[in-house]
């Protein structure tokens, strides 16, 4: 970065910066905290490279890997070299991006429990493992900064009564109503620790491990802000902030949501616009849509994209059920996004399936059958603290591909409806994110769960490099037939520009058992590809109408998988698909 980068943040920037530091602080701390980010952006001057604002900030080109630093591992060498030189042997041509999930030491959570932010765990490798692989691969980085972990030097020097440390968490009244506090799990909200200045009781959202951060410092704001400028420094080109709707406390409030953490996320994109305008903030919020999409901001001034949460539910009820009407109402009623703004879409994660994001799409009823389901193929549920006595569940914790099938159902079926499943996340408006395991088809790891005890492992099994190489050669393996069917739909997506993220997308109703949607090309709106999905195990017929779509001067349309070109008559074509099958029609 040069001067002239920080001279973007010129008097009227600063003045709207000001104003929202306002919004949250005093006029005092807002003078303070203001004068403070100026400087560490000049401390940062050297450490960050210039960086031109792209033209565009996504493209069809664009298909992130989710993994920990440690889903690849071999004797003898640093875990994030054997990630990095596996994905160049494997998928170098095919991705953009990876996710590397909390690769900091930790003490608990797989690495959401972190011991020190500025950090990476030395079982996985080093800051110079992370810079190369960013050579090669836009990195998402965890800003996991709701909370940090109780074995951290923070909270330990607090708890010793080091000054330094003394407002950096947030210490409550054990006496006081918590009712409204939304509760993501099924766990106490305060924790009892011992102190030098005697027993606190300690805002702990997610576990007695993790410790929530008081942002109503301003010199743990200020800590905060150093990281994100730290983490661009080290090749982070997108900033994944874990959990932020619970930032903020106010007692009397739900404390999630608060108009306080609004301002901070708008605080920080001023800072990574100014500094680095090619960083995307990107904000992980797995609550109802509504509340999820209003990470974008008034005037698109938040993340640049969102976590879209209700399409892995939304997915897997409609394969489950055979019938797409939930999922094409839903993608229908979707709310166009900005040139600046998109969509997160992905289907697995290392967390389970969260079904909160599907309240009000899906009733009580429809979520217990899916329950049903993930029983029936090996899965658990886990469930949070309504704050009333009772609990409702929040997530599915099985493997995506198992959660689609039966245990006894043949593997070309099982195989065949995964990749249905997949390409669903491939054709909608967004960028999609994959997740390690469903790329290379593994399966539910129940030894991780005896193990651990957590659900959750169930989906997070660490790979060994040779074992994996040796059955990704074996064409009838499930590993060979995900990864090589994975690979194809994404290529192919990526030289259609119909695929842009910000493409319009337009769902057709033609039939309740085929999720159906036009694509079309911002640049060239003549120039549009039809996705039907046949989401049930039964052969579906249907009549697409050219003329009613838009498509009127088409004579031709090609399906990009399998080369079959429809028959067209007076602009009508029937479609017949065979169970679980796809097609991409380009016309």
């Amino acid at each position: 970065m040069t001067a002239q980068n920080i001279s973007m943040i010129n008097e009227e920037g600063k003045k709207a910066l000001k104003s929202k530091l306002q919004f949250v602080y005093d006029t005092k701390t807002a003078d303070y905290l203001l004068k403070s980010i100026i400087k560490l952006m000049s401390d940062y001057e050297k450490l960050i490279p210039t960086q031109n604002k792209k033209e565009e900030f996504v493209s069809e080109k664009d298909t992130i890997l989710i993994t920990y630093g440690d889903s690849i591992k071999e004797a003898g060498k640093a875990p994030l070299q054997s990630l990095h030189e596996f994905l160049n042997e494997s998928v170098k041509d095919t991705l953009t991006g990876v996710h590397i999930l909390p690769f900091y030491p930790y003490s608990s959570d797989d690495g959401f429990s972190v011991k020190d932010y500025f950090a990476v765990n030395p079982e996985l490798g080093n800051w110079e493992d992370i810079e190369k692989l960013s050579s090669d691969y836009e990195l998402m980085f965890d800003g996991v900064i709701n909370h940090i972990s109780a074995k951290s030097e923070w909270f330990e020097e607090y708890l010793k009564g080091n000054p330094k440390y003394k407002n950096f968490f947030v210490e409550a009244d054990p006496n006081a109503d918590y009712s409204k506090v939304t509760r993501p799990r099924a766990l106490p909200l305060l924790t009892k620790f011992e102190t030098s200045e005697g027993t606190k009781y300690i805002w702990t959202t997610f576990s007695d491990d993790q410790i929530d951060l008081n942002y109503e410092n301003p010199e743990l704001v200020l800590k905060i802000v150093e990281l994100l400028l730290f983490y661009i420094s080290k090749g982070a080109k997108l900033i994944r902030l874990d959990a932020i709707g619970f930032m903020w406390k106010e007692l009397g409030t739900t404390c999630i949501h608060l108009e306080q953490v609004h301002k901070l996320i708008q605080i920080f994109r001023d800072i990574t616009d100014a500094i680095a305008p090619d960083t995307i903030l990107i904000t992980e919020t797995n609550v109802p849509h509504k509340d999820n999409i209003s990470y974008f901001g008034n005037g698109y001034n938040e993340a640049r994209m969102v976590y879209q949460f209700p399409l892995p539910p939304l997915t897997l009820n409609s394969f489950l059920t055979g019938n797409a009407n939930h999922l094409a109402t839903w993608a229908h009623n979707l709310e166009e996004t900005t040139e600046e703004t998109t969509f997160f879409n992905f289907l697995a994660s290392h967390d389970g399936v969260g079904v909160r994001p599907v309240e009000g799409i899906l009733t009580k009823k429809e979520v217990e059958a899916m329950i049903d389901k993930v029983h029936e193929h090996g899965g658990n549920v886990s469930y949070k603290d309504n704050g009333d006595g009772t609990k409702s569940p929040y997530e599915l914790n099985i493997n995506y591909f198992d959660a689609l099938s039966h245990p006894d159902d043949h593997q070309e079926l099982k195989v065949k409806r995964f990749i249905a499943a997949q390409s669903v996340l491939l054709s909608m408006v967004g960028v999609p994110g994959i997740y390690i395991h469903s790329l290379l088809g593994s399966r539910n790891y129940y030894k991780g769960v005896e193990e651990t005890g957590r659900f959750r492992s169930i989906n997070r099994e660490k790979l060994d490099r040779g074992v994996i190489e040796e059955e990704l050669k074996d064409t009838s393996s499930i590993r060979y037939q995900v990864l090589s069917q994975m690979k194809q739909l994404i290529e192919t997506r990526t030289q259609e520009k119909a695929f842009h993220p910000n493409s319009s997308q337009q769902v057709l109703f033609l039939n309740d058992h085929v999720f159906s949607f036009i694509r079309t090309n911002k640049d060239n709106p003549e120039e549009k590809i039809v996705v039907l999905v046949n989401v049930s195990d039964e052969l579906q017929s249907l009549l697409l109408n050219l003329f009613e779509n838009d498509m009127r001067e088409k004579s031709v349309l090609t399906d990009l998988i399998s080369g079959y070109k429809p028959s067209i008559q007076d602009g009508e074509t029937k479609i017949t698909l065979s169970p679980y099958q796809v097609m991409w029609l380009k016309g």
